[in-house]
């Protein structure tokens, strides 16, 4: 006869029970978080390649970004899909080369949009990274600069309304986050996720080194005896107040045990802003951002270079992009042979992220992560396009900002003005620094190159869709 459990000892099983299944659900909800890495992308505003300790900057110190390139790698050849904001931030949003949606330069307000045939703000509709990775299950922030819109177009969709959970931002409409909170956001946010279980996504748009100068005082004392004039004492204080923020935000990885399981990208817009000329000076007043110095201050360097923001060459488009990932990206590296673009970024993080493309979706860039790994130094497959609404040629004193057009396919980079009367050509493997122009010697290639662009004109819209067009069109501002 078998003996019955008695009633105390079958209750203790069952709450054993309980909390074996309670604490195995646990672990396996840990490690669903954990077998996805996390995701922080910062980008940076107008900082120049030649603008960190690490790139050997005359007096400039970014002792936490630097720390990125010692425990990551020093990607060299990474160029951004445009020589100014918007249409670059668009190429890292969408993966696609921003004429795709006729933007060509920086959103500003309605009437100047609207002169430039460009749209009020990034279509909605688009495919868009942080919505990609959502449905990867990541939790999607953004906090900084936006400005794929504008703050004086009160109707703009929101950042929210592009696949982000939760944001804060300034260029876009509704509230302006002030530009020094975005660290403490994006902590806030990681320390979030964590609790929740989730794996996330953080874009850390950062306003350094974009005018206005918002200089706190106590980083301008940190170089009172450097003999600095007043203009490069102020540059070097915001990207001081810069690099410090991002560092709180990497000690916070490092308090959470996340560092192993975090790929972190370093990396800006386009190259350094300059004045066209000699400025005094003075403060100036920004509607998104508030007062601080004006462009006077602007002192980024490209370290050889050719050209500035707003120019095509590599001093505009050829831009810091530090990557580090413990265990699978190389630690102290430098690799200045792998071309990695802006329009790269999208499929390239959705396939860390294990986030699948949309059927029907063509992204002009192509996944790097096996370069990143250090597991290829293969040419591209496909060339990369740019489109700027510059004109004339270099002899009407306009030696860098001349370029309407340009093309990198395999070794060649060849850049025409707006009617082609005027082009150049390098081998830009072999000759970084754009210094010995071969049109001459090639037209065979000049000619192929100039038709490849002539075909990719042809794949654009002639205008921007009417949705993303303000209701301020009807009724301009006056």
């Amino acid at each position: 006869m078998r003996k019955r459990m008695s009633r105390p000892v079958l209750i203790t099983l069952l709450i054993c029970f309980a909390f074996a299944w309670q604490n195995a659900c646990i672990v396996s909800a840990d490690d669903a978080a954990t077998t996805k890495p996390n995701i922080l992308f910062i980008f940076a505003d107008d900082w120049g390649w030649g603008d960190l300790s690490c790139h050997d900057h005359p007096y400039v110190k970014t002792p936490n970004i630097d720390r990125l390139a010692r425990e990551g790698t020093d990607f060299h050849r990474f160029t951004v899909a445009s020589g100014v904001c918007s249409p670059s931030r668009t190429a890292v949003m969408t993966g696609h080369f921003p004429a795709r949606f006729n933007i060509d330069g920086h959103f500003a307000w309605v009437p100047s949009n609207a002169k430039r045939n460009m749209p009020d703000w990034l279509d909605t509709d688009a495919v868009t990274m942080p919505r990609l990775l959502q449905s990867a299950g990541y939790a999607t922030a953004h906090f900084g600069k936006w400005h794929l819109s504008n703050d004086m177009i009160p109707d703009s969709p929101s950042p929210g309304e592009y696949g982000y959970d939760r944001y804060g931002a300034f260029n876009c409409s509704g509230e302006q986050m002030p530009v020094h909170e975005d660290a403490d956001n994006a902590i806030d946010f990681i320390e979030s996720s964590v609790d929740s279980g989730k794996p996330f996504f953080v874009n850390l748009w950062v306003h350094e080194p974009h005018t206005p100068f918002h200089v706190i005082p106590k980083y301008r004392w940190a170089y009172r005896d450097s003999g600095l004039d007043e203009a490069d004492e102020i540059y070097a204080a915001v990207l001081a107040h810069a690099d410090e923020r991002i560092g709180e935000v990497l000690d916070t990885l490092d308090r959470l045990n996340l560092t192993d399981n975090t790929l972190v990208i370093f990396s800006s817009d386009n190259g350094p802003a300059r004045a066209k000329s000699a400025q005094e000076l003075e403060l100036m007043y920004d509607t998104a951002t508030g007062a601080g110095y004006g462009i006077a201050a602007s002192k980024g360097i490209t370290s050889g270079r050719k050209g500035y923001k707003a120019s095509l060459f590599e001093g505009g488009i050829n831009v810091p992009f530090l990557a580090r990932w413990p265990g699978k990206i190389a630690a102290g590296k430098v690799e200045d042979q792998l071309m990695i673009s802006a329009v790269d970024l999208l499929p390239t993080l959705c396939e860390v992220a294990g986030a699948k493309l949309p059927e029907g979706y063509a992204p002009d860039g192509i996944s790097q992560l096996n370069g990143l790994l250090g597991e290829t130094k293969t040419g591209r497959a496909q060339p990369l396009f740019w489109k700027m609404a510059n004109k004339g040629t270099p002899t009407q004193g306009n030696p860098h900002h001349w370029v309407a057009f340009c093309v990198v396919d395999q070794n060649w980079k060849l850049l025409t003005n707006h009617d082609a009367s005027h082009v150049e050509l390098y081998d830009i493997v072999d000759d970084a620094y754009e210094q010995n122009d071969l049109k001459e010697s090639h037209p065979e290639i000049v000619s192929q190159l100039l038709k490849k662009i002539s075909e990719w004109k042809e794949t654009l819209p002639p205008k921007p869709n009417a949705m993303t067009f303000s209701s301020l069109r009807d009724h301009p501002q006056k």
